[in-house]
């Protein structure tokens, strides 16, 4: 399973985002990771049933291959 740290903007906060993180714990913790989400379609971060969301189900939701958008975001957030 493909997991990835990520340190979020100059802080000490560390956030490890994988296939079973919950969307609303992304939209909590690492806020600077919904523009990734919104460029493949996931628009409503914030709604009840996305936030009970994993990673992996809303990229079945929409057609994604969870592997490839993790790797996206993570080259996404390490250019923050």
């Amino acid at each position: 399973m493909l997991s990835y740290p990520f340190y979020i903007v100059n802080e000490v906060i560390r956030m490890e985002i994988n296939r079973d993180t919950l969307i609303g714990e992304i939209v909590q913790n690492c806020p600077e990771a919904l523009p990734v989400f919104q460029a493949i379609g996931m628009h409503c971060m914030g709604c009840a049933m996305a936030s009970g969301e994993t990673v992996e189900e809303a990229c079945a939701v929409h057609g994604v291959d969870p592997d490839a958008f993790l790797e996206a975001l993570a080259d996404y957030l390490e250019q923050l």
